[in-house]
């Protein structure tokens, strides 16, 4: 309300001059506050003409519910009652959204704990709510909105929520479309009406933003086949009165098909136009595509910013041609100032040292800046596993028009690891084994590798190092030593165990960015022990061969990598070569080839499919007859072939234990998608897959095994947790099949 002076009353003309200001009724808000909003200083004449612009702009700060201004001599007196302040807003009933996402919703209109409370602007509450909620299908909201009135002027708001059903669609109608199917244009949404997915997908609940970006999708999928004048013309989303189904109507107008008549690339080209000419993905004669030509724009743009035009621009500039249904394409270059980097910055590596990210940088500081270098040396802090997330950032540096700051942030994450392998069998019952690793010792970027594993199957003891800048030109050096003590009887295959010394030395050489050389070196002795129930294969083996071996054994393996990532990588590929010999005069001479090769396609922003293809063989040459069956290859468990028992395909010995063999094929394809509720996860995922293996002794595939199945993956503070549950395709009675495998501690 508005007050007038009170005592003396005032002519218009009549007035004082102010010698102080007292402002009374404060509780929280200071007089400094209503000074500086009050437009009357000390020293001024004031009049009754001045009270009421005076009362206005302190009731405008919002603080105030009631102000009067007084006389007492030549003392302006402000009296003012302070509106209460909001002690608690408390949501009750609400599930779909949490609170805090209705509180941010809330302060968004200017409601919020801690603000002084204005009834007004708890008027527009539920509208802001039913906006929020609305734009997620419930429409049967109901909203109940109490003030409670709390000591030292405080009151609480509680906002009670029933959330109602979401509304599904019950029906998608394009009208207009006379060139392509309704039901291929609906496909391209992420909006559908009810299916048998759709409790995991959500996709039946009407969204004003998903429905928003399939209307892209749609003006998208016209544009990409040549119809440049598509319009959606308009969209209606009717509701029925119980607000449980939705129908919604897109009316659109395809016009013509429009095809390229001319393309041209123009503009300050700085590279050899010929080099352009091979990065434009369109061409006279073909029909438009808005796709392939922003792709050109793109693959020009980051050719440019290759030779530091990082802020080129490539601006498509067509001329449509009404009357033939033609297109002239021009790509106009604007390359602007080449760039170079000023500083390349590290951030969030607490624990990790600056020279273990900066030796993996590809881009160089004072050098000109690479979009492709840039975005490498991201990639390649990235595969080191040290951290959770890597950012990159590249702002201009101010004051300067030729140069920019490279800013990479990282998170942490811990790099030491305690893994271990637990499965379940009829006849060995629990097995566990340990082991604690330190991939980067002291952020050194150094591993340390100590493994301590007892269980019924494997004893062993020993420790790695391993050190991947062994030089400054990225020449790796390790170097291992451990003891085993085997029972392979209980692993599955047959009764035998062995005892094992080795040590070993290994150093790594980078061939370019993707490929590298590793060379091996490893003296090892074993033991063989066997029992009156060996079989007759191993008796035979003993018999020739006796029962203790040394042998130094030197390898080469060829590596080209491309994954983006070490953990969960979303594209790229790996290749592996290795091969593997006894040195002639070794106790046994045998040799050892393997080839494993596995791509990855990003088919979405959560979608990824992967497959894998592994071949090995072994055999033995000068006084070895064959390849030892302590070196056999195997097959089976989640780690292979998925469903089937661990090590357990292929071929059987005399007493029909799997023996292993010279050969293994193993396939997989395999689609990875996110979790439900937990997309934005990186350390979990799902799967569907298909696994196929084998073992022989000549790469026999009339004994291929089959299976399909889900699979889980979570890298957990303690490890990597594998889980699987598969169903074999064309197993047998002699075939050792296990539906629900998991493994914690293994790599993926």
């Amino acid at each position: 309300m508005l007050a007038a002076m009170a005592v003396p009353a005032l002519k218009a003309a009549d007035g004082f001059v102010v010698e102080d200001i007292q402002v009374r009724g404060l509780q929280r808000i200071s007089a400094g506050t209503v000074f500086n909003y009050l437009p009357v200083n000390i020293g001024e004449n004031f009049t009754s003409d001045k009270a009421g612009p005076s009362i206005r702009a302190l009731f405008q700060t919002g603080f105030f519910k009631d102000i009067s201004l007084e006389r007492e001599g030549n003392t302006l007196v402000v009296n003012v009652v302070e509106r209460p302040s909001i002690a608690k807003i408390i949501f009750e009933g609400n599930k779909d959204l949490s609170t805090e996402d209705l509180k941010k919703a809330l302060d968004s209109i200017g409601l919020s704990e801690g603000k002084v409370f204005n009834r007004l602007v708890l008027e527009k509450v539920e509208q802001e709510l039913r906006r929020q909620y609305f734009s997620h299908g419930k429409y049967g909201l109901k909203i109940e909105t109490s003030v409670t009135n709390l000591t030292r002027n405080r009151v609480g708001i509680h906002i009670k929520i029933s959330e109602g059903r979401v509304a599904k669609i019950k029906q998608i109608n394009i009208v207009g479309n006379k060139v392509f199917d309704k039901q291929d244009l609906i496909d391209e949404f992420e909006l559908s009406t009810t299916n048998w997915l759709s409790f995991y997908t959500k996709d039946d609940q009407y969204s004003k933003q998903k429905l928003s970006a399939d209307l892209e999708r749609l003006r998208s999928y016209y544009l990409d086949r040549g119809y440049i004048n598509f319009a959606i013309e308009s969209t209606q989303v009717a509701i029925t009165p119980d607000k449980k189904e939705i129908y919604i109507t897109i009316n659109v107008k395809e016009g013509d098909l429009y095809t390229l008549e001319k393309v041209k690339v123009t503009g300050n080209l700085i590279v050899p136009p010929e080099e352009l000419i091979s990065l434009v993905q369109v061409g006279p004669g073909e029909i438009f595509s808005r796709k392939n030509a922003t792709q050109t724009s793109k693959a020009i743009s980051d050719r440019l910013g290759d030779e530091g035009y990082v802020f080129a621009n490539v601006n498509m500039v067509p001329e449509i041609d009404e009357e033939q249904k033609t297109v002239d394409m021009t790509f106009f270059v604007d390359p602007g100032k080449r760039v170079y980097v000023r500083r390349i910055n590290m951030r969030g590596n607490t624990k990790t040292r600056d020279e273990v990210l900066r030796r993996e940088m590809r881009q160089m500081e004072s050098s000109w800046a690479s979009t492709a270098k840039i975005e490498r040396s991201k990639t390649r802090l990235e595969r080191l596993g040290y951290f959770e997330e890597v950012n990159v950032e590249t702002p201009p540096v101010v004051g300067t028009a030729d140069q920019i700051d490279v800013n990479y942030s990282v998170v942490e994450k811990s790099s030491g690891n305690l893994s271990a392998g637990v499965g379940f069998s009829q006849t060995q019952g629990i097995v566990f084994n340990a082991n604690v690793s330190q991939d980067n010792v002291f952020g050194s970027g150094k591993r340390v590798n100590l493994a301590f594993n007892n269980s019924s199957i494997i004893t062993q003891y020993s420790f790695g190092y391993f050190d991947p800048y062994f030089t400054l030109d990225g020449v790796s050096m390790g170097y291992d030593i451990g003891y085993s003590a085997r029972d392979a009887n209980q692993a599955n295959i047959s009764n035998y165990s062995t005892d094992v010394i080795n040590t070993g030395f290994n150093f790594g050489i980078p061939l370019n960015e993707y490929d590298r050389l590793r060379f091996n070196i490893d003296l090892k002795h074993t033991k063989l022990n066997t029992s009156s129930y060996s079989s007759n294969e191993i008796v035979d083996f003993v018999q020739n061969e006796g029962e203790k071996f040394l042998t130094l054994a030197t390898s080469v393996g060829w590596t080209h990598d491309t994954l983006n990532r070490a953990i969960f990588p979303s594209e790229g590929g790996q290749q592996r070569l290795s091969a593997l010999a006894t040195i002639p005069g070794s106790d046994l001479e045998y040799y050892k080839i393997a080839y494993k090769h596995q791509q990855y396609f990003p088919l979405s922003k959560d979608f990824t499919f992967r497959l894998l293809g592994e071949l090995a063989y072994g055999d033995g040459y000068g006084k070895t007859g064959s390849l030892p069956f302590f070196e056999h290859y195997y097959a089976g468990g989640v780690q292979s072939v998925r469903g089937y028992n661990q090590n357990t395909l292929g071929p059987r010995d005399s007493n029909n234990r799997p023996f292993g063999g010279s050969s293994k094929i193993v396939g997989k394809a395999e689609l990875f998608f996110p979790v439900p509720f937990m997309e934005e996860s990186k350390s979990i995922r799902l799967g569907s897959f298909f696994d196929a293996g084998t073992v022989s002794d000549s790469f026999k595939i009339d004994n291929m095994r089959y299976s399909v199945g889900l699979s889980g993956e979570w890298l957990s503070p303690f490890g990597a947790l594998a889980v699987s549950f598969a169903v074999p395709l064309n197993s047998d009675s002699q075939d050792d099949t296990q539906a629900f495998q998991f493994s914690f501690g293994s790599g993926f």
